[in-house]
């Protein structure tokens, strides 16, 4: 079984957010970038699957992304996978998540041999767009689940998990098929010095927009336009004194004020 998981570098959860000056991008000076949590994730399955006894002959970590992007892929490779792929060309980045999950399509194809499996993250969380597996399980013509909280494959089956609203569903398909990954599904490791250090040497592979034939017919479907910080909030006003006095007030707050009741 061959592995492919796919990762994003994005922003740090806690990192503070700045419009650059262009108002179509995030300044990312002095901003903490790490590999997308939901990512992690189907990185640290594909590496359990293998420690549990599965035939997995490869894991493989693909990204699309700038110059920067290769630091999660060295992640990637200190957690335990193989080998690493890097499409990096400045005419190919976009915010059009379906657009670059045709780009990725383009570059698992141009690989030597098939995957039998490819994990990501259910979304990323800096656009939370979700699009990437489904769009990607599409242009590779191979069944998806989404938002997968358990698996178990045995030979070319595979059964998943996954959560939905006030339920759980679970799911077979036959090998080769797309996951995406929710939390919940396994807890990802920290990767060791050693591991960081040997991970220099594994394998990672670059590959730029002539690299992909027929990259060039492929169009966005959608452009940002403009970005923008959320509104700030107001204020909060605390209620003071004698519980009966704190109720009458906070009623008249609400109605003459807030004007919800």
């Amino acid at each position: 079984m061959r592995i492919l998981t796919i990762v994003k570098q994005v922003p740090d959860s806690n990192a503070t957010i700045k419009i650059a000056a262009s108002g179509t991008a995030i300044e990312t000076a002095g901003l903490k970038l790490v590999m997308n949590p939901f990512d992690e994730f189907a990185v640290e399955q594909a590496i359990q699957l293998r420690e549990k006894g599965q035939p997995v002959e490869e894991i493989v970590a693909l990204t699309i992304g700038d110059d920067k992007a290769a630091e999660i892929l060295r992640t990637a490779l200190a957690m335990g996978a193989d080998r690493a792929l890097h499409v990096c060309d400045p005419t190919l980045l976009s915010h059009d998540e379906v657009y670059l999950a045709e780009i990725l399509a383009l570059a698992i194809q141009k690989q030597p041999q098939p995957f039998d499996l490819i994990l990501t993250g259910k979304q990323a969380i800096d656009m939370d767009a979700g699009e990437i597996g489904p769009a990607l399980a599409e242009f590779l013509n191979r069944p998806h689940v989404g938002a997968v909280v358990g698996l178990e494959i045995s030979g070319k089956q595979l059964k998943a998990r996954r959560r939905v609203e006030g339920a759980e569903e679970y799911m077979e398909v036959e090998l080769p098929a797309l996951l995406t990954c929710e939390k919940g599904l396994c807890e990802p490791r920290y990767p060791s010095l050693p591991n960081l250090m040997k991970a220099k040497k594994k394998p990672l592979d670059t590959l730029k927009a002539a690299d992909l034939p027929g990259v060039e017919k492929i169009s966005r479907r959608s452009e940002l336009v403009a970005m923008q910080p959320p509104a700030a909030r107001k204020g909060c006003k605390f209620v003071e004194g004698e519980p009966a006095q704190m109720a009458k007030e906070l009623v008249r707050l609400l109605r003459e004020e807030a004007k919800v009741v």
